[in-house]
């Protein structure tokens, strides 16, 4: 049995998962398909390709993950995508270059037969199909090598400064950064630092390992699970009470 995930910006009580599902069924009946995200917001690749990203290693070698994002784009064709031992079924709109750290080892572009407003149903269903039976993309569609690639946006680095933004709220409402524990050890050096939170209304200055050595509602840093500085409150709402969202920023700057 072949697993089949999801990753779309539909809402949950929309009619376009169950299609897509019942249409997968239809064509590999031994498919199981799991969903990783159906709320992405409307049309946002940079979203749906760090959610993806950070959870699509997690799955057996071999997985076919259909990006059912920003997918009606018609300057651009339907591609599937080999990578790291799994395969990805989307468009190609950048999202390619923002989910993937290294070169592809495969590209098709999909076979698609007249315009569809729902080209997940009419044409990513049957290549993730074919991909999951055969474990290839030999019969999916042909050679394609000019893959549109998103730049992913990382940190303005100086001598004794970083400065990063928020790539991501999270749905306990802390903000994630584009700044990686890596970045961190290597610029510092082992300095003391200050962390400021938009501009310089809020200053951190130590980093923690978990979210409860801070006290109830206490402002904090961390490097989380996938080795991201996180900016969070203890059992609070951190994007919220700090006004945080996508690219605010947050900079380090190290004694």
């Amino acid at each position: 049995m072949s697993i089949i995930t999801i990753t779309s910006d539909w809402n949950s009580d929309d009619f376009y998962t169950a299609a897509l599902k019942g249409r997968i069924l239809s064509l590999y009946a031994d498919a199981r398909i799991i969903d990783i995200s159906n709320q992405v917001p409307a049309f946002n690749v940079a979203i749906a390709a760090f959610q993806l990203k950070h959870s699509y290693r997690h799955f057996p070698a071999g997985t076919v993950h259909i990006i059912a994002v920003n997918s009606e784009n018609i300057e651009r064709p339907a591609v599937a995508v080999k990578a790291n031992d799994h395969f990805f079924v989307g468009n190609d709109n950048g999202i390619f270059g923002l989910l993937l750290e290294d070169e592809p080892e495969e590209v098709v572009s999909l076979e698609v037969s007249g315009i569809s407003s729902f080209p997940e149903l009419a044409v990513f269903a049957d290549a993730a199909s074919k991909i999951a039976s055969s474990g290839s993309l030999k019969n999916a569609g042909k050679p394609y090598k000019a893959l549109y690639k998103q730049v992913p946006m990382l940190p303005a680095i100086e001598e004794s400064v970083i400065n990063g933004s928020v790539i991501y709220i999270d749905s306990y409402k802390n903000a994630i950064t584009n700044i990686s524990l890596e970045l961190f050890e290597r610029i510092g050096k082992g300095r003391q630092f200050e962390i400021y939170v938009q501009s310089n209304h809020y200053k951190i200055n130590r980093i923690n390992k978990k979210y409860g050595e801070s006290t109830l509602g206490e402002m904090l840093a961390l490097f989380n699970s996938i080795d991201l500085l996180e900016i969070a409150i203890n059992r609070g709402n951190a994007a919220d009470l700090l006004n945080l969202s996508l690219n605010s920023p947050v900079r380090i700057k190290f004694k």
